[in-house]
C-alpha cells in the first residue's frame, strides 16, 4: 500500500499540468508537518474572476488537509505589473487603485478559501527595501536567465521594449517565497518560469526550495483566449447571479469539458444535449458562488427574460439622485449595474439599453429624472433594475 505522503501527493497533483521537481511534493509531505502553500495575487483589477478560482480550488484542497495557505496580496508588485504573457508593458496603477482592489481581492478569495486557515500578507511589508538589499537580490539571477522567458524572448527578438522594472518582477516574486518560506507555490501555466526562478532565489538565500504546481488556464467566454477582464471574456466571482448564469450559456460547446473540470472539478455529464449541459453548468456555477436559491432564481430569470422575452416580475431596485433634474445615464449604469461608463456608452450606441422596453441610443446620455422614476432600465439581455428617485 502506498505511503500516506505518496497518496496525498498523487491526489493534490492529479489535475496539475506540472508538479516540479519530480517527487518534490511527496518528499515535502513526508516531513509530516503542515506545509506553507503560497499564492500571490496582484490587485491590478477590482475583481477576481473564475480563472482565478482554478488555483483557489487547489489551495482549498491543501487547506482541507491541514496545510497553511499563505495568500500574498501583491500591493507592491502591482506597481510593476506582471509581464507574464504580455506583449507590452502594463500600464501603471495609482496607489489608491491598488489599495481599493486589494480590499476586494481578499473578500472575494474567501468565497473559495477558508479565511480562518489563511495567512494573509502584503508584499509591501518587505519589498520596500534598501538599495543594498535590492542589489543582493539582483545578484541572484542573470539577464540571460530572464531572457529565457518566452514573453521576454519574443519581445527581445522583435526589438520591442522591455523595461528594467519588468525584468525585476520575477525576482521580486521569488523574494516573496524567501520571506514567507514557501514550501509549495501555485500558479497558472503562464507562471511556470516565475515559480521555478523563485527556487533559485530561495537557494541563493539559503532557504529550502519550494515545490511548484502549475494549474491549467481556464479559457474565457470565447473558448479560446485566457480568461481576462481586459479581454472582456470573463465572469467575476461577485457578478450578479442572473448575469453569471446567462454569460455561462454563451461559452462555445468545445470549451464545456474544460469548464466543468476546471471550475467545478467534475466531468461533464454524459447523455445531455449541449444546451442542457450548459444550463447544468450555469446552475452549478451560480450555486457555488451564490447558493442554491440564487441559482434557481437565475435560471427562472433567464427563462422569463431571454427565452420568453419578458421583463422580470420584480426587478431589483436602484435608487438615483438627479443633478439639476437630469441623470447622466452612463453614471447610473455604472452605479446600478456595475458596468464601466465606457461600456455603458458603447451599449447605448449599440442599442443595448432599454427603458420600459424602448431602445435608447448614443444621444441619450442625460435623461430627465421624471422619465426614469419608476421605470425599468434594461442593460444587455438579462440585467434589469426598477429605478427609484431618492427621496
Amino acid at each position: 500500500m502506498p505511503e500516506p505522503s505518496s497518496r496525498d501527493a498523487a491526489f493534490l497533483a492529479r489535475d496539475a499540468v506540472d508538479a516540479l521537481p519530480a517527487g518534490g511534493l511527496e518528499r515535502k509531505l513526508a516531513e509530516g508537518r503542515p506545509l506553507r502553500v503560497k499564492l500571490g495575487l496582484d490587485p491590478t483589477a477590482p475583481d477576481i474572476h473564475l480563472g482565478h478560482t482554478v488555483v483557489l480550488r487547489k489551495l482549498r484542497e491543501f487547506q482541507d488537509r491541514g496545510h497553511v495557505v499563505v495568500l500574498i496580496v501583491g500591493d507592491f508588485t502591482a506597481r510593476v505589473g506582471d509581464p507574464s504573457g504580455r506583449s507590452s508593458t502594463r500600464p501603471q496603477l495609482s496607489a489608491d487603485q491598488i489599495e481599493a482592489n486589494a480590499h476586494t481581492y481578499v473578500a472575494q478569495a474567501a468565497r473559495v478559501l477558508d479565511p480562518d486557515a489563511v495567512e494573509l500578507r502584503r508584499n509591501s511589508e518587505w519589498l520596500d527595501m534598501a538599495m543594498d538589499e535590492l542589489f543582493a537580490l539582483a545578484r541572484t539571477t542573470t539577464v540571460a536567465q530572464l531572457l529565457e522567458r518566452d514573453d521576454f524572448a519574443r519581445r527581445h527578438a522583435a526589438r520591442e521594449p522591455i523595461s528594467v522594472l519588468e525584468l525585476l518582477y520575477p525576482l521580486l516574486q521569488g523574494y516573496d517565497s524567501v520571506v514567507v518560506r514557501a514550501d509549495v507555490e501555485l500558479g497558472g501555466t503562464d507562471q511556470k518560469f516565475n515559480l521555478l526562478l523563485a527556487r533559485d532565489v530561495q537557494r541563493a538565500y539559503g532557504v529550502s526550495e519550494q515545490c511548484v504546481l502549475t494549474m491549467p488556464i481556464l479559457p474565457g467566454l470565447d473558448g479560446e483566449r485566457k480568461m481576462s477582464k481586459s479581454l472582456g471574456n470573463h465572469i467575476g466571482v461577485t457578478e450578479a447571479p442572473e448575469e453569471a448564469y446567462g454569460r455561462t450559456l454563451s461559452i462555445p460547446d468545445h470549451a464545456m469539458g474544460a469548464w466543468f473540470g476546471l471550475v467545478l472539478g467534475e466531468q461533464m455529464p454524459a447523455g445531455l444535449t449541449a444546451r442542457d449541459a450548459k444550463h447544468a453548468l450555469a446552475r452549478a456555477l451560480v450555486a457555488r458562488l451564490h447558493g442554491e436559491e440564487a441559482a434557481a432564481r437565475a435560471a427562472a430569470h433567464f427563462e422569463r427574460t431571454v427565452v420568453r422575452g419578458d421583463a422580470p416580475e420584480q426587478p431589483e431596485e436602484a435608487v438615483f439622485e438627479p443633478a439639476d433634474g437630469a441623470v447622466h445615464l452612463p453614471a447610473l449604469i455604472e452605479q446600478a449595474f456595475g458596468r464601466s461608463r465606457s461600456e455603458a456608452r458603447r451599449l447605448l450606441a449599440q442599442g443595448g439599453v432599454r427603458l420600459d422596453g424602448c431602445v435608447l441610443g448614443a444621444e441619450d446620455q442625460d435623461v430627465d429624472a421624471q422619465r426614469l422614476d419608476g421605470a425599468v432600465l434594461q442593460v444587455g439581455k438579462r440585467a434589469f433594475r426598477r429605478l427609484r428617485r431618492a427621496p
